[in-house]
């Protein structure tokens, strides 16, 4: 007879928010809660976010024909904002939260998420494709050592020196508008595209947190395991 596996105790990870937009974001996230229809629930909002990454990719694509369509970006990347920061939300609002399950999909439609993102960012013409691949490994690494964090640690941080994929989405909805404008900008008397820049500055600052949150998290390991 096959036995029933029993599933080890799970304790979540304290979860790390401090971000600039973060008090404004937790009032706007709980009304929605409380005003979602009962039909609704978190996984259809994960869907929602999830299917919502996946067209802004195809949007960035579809603007190396039609630059218009960057605003179709910028209205699928809101759409990722509600659906993929509310699911959460309405699951501890209605108490009906499922914490390994909500961790382990969450991460996965986010990897996806963003490989379509950037790929259609590498395609869009607006940036070049090795910086977008630049950006998603950038980003790789950066989640992964939030994922060993998270394990080791007991922290998921959600946000760096105040700034989070909620400030990531505006400002990245910000530059989609100003391309339509103005797609390059001049930098040490040389003309480059706008994003271009911004995907270098990307990189950098995710390499740099990903190094002093490296440092920091072997530091506080390392005195917590070491015999004296």
């Amino acid at each position: 007879m096959a036995t029933m596996v029993q599933a080890r105790p799970f304790r979540p990870a304290t979860r790390v928010l401090e971000s600039i937009l973060a008090p404004a974001e937790r009032r706007a996230l709980r009304w929605f809660a409380a005003h979602m229809p009962a039909r609704v629930n978190s996984d259809h909002l994960t869907l929602i976010g999830f299917v919502s990454m996946i067209g802004a990719g195809f949007a960035y694509w579809a603007a190396k024909f039609d630059s218009r369509a960057l605003v179709l970006v910028c209205i699928f990347i809101a759409l990722n904002w509600f659906g993929d920061s509310l699911d959460g939300t309405l699951a501890r609002f209605r108490d009906q939260q499922r914490p390994r399950y909500g961790f382990y999909v969450d991460h996965v439609v986010d990897a996806i998420g963003a490989l379509f993102l950037l790929g259609g960012l590498a395609l869009s013409g607006y940036m070049h494709p090795w910086m977008a691949i630049g950006l998603l490994l950038a980003y790789n690494l950066l989640a992964t050592e939030s994922y060993l964090a998270s394990y080791t640690i007991g922290e998921f941080r959600l946000t760096h020196f105040l700034f989070g994929p909620t400030e990531l989405r505006v400002l990245l909805i910000a530059g989609n508008l100003y391309l339509l404008y103005k797609p390059t900008v001049h930098l040490l008397g040389r003309t480059v595209r706008l994003f271009d820049v911004g995907g270098a500055c990307g990189i950098g600052g995710m390499l740099l947190i990903f190094t002093i949150t490296t440092l920091r998290n072997t530091a506080k390991l390392y005195r917590g395991e070491t015999r004296r």
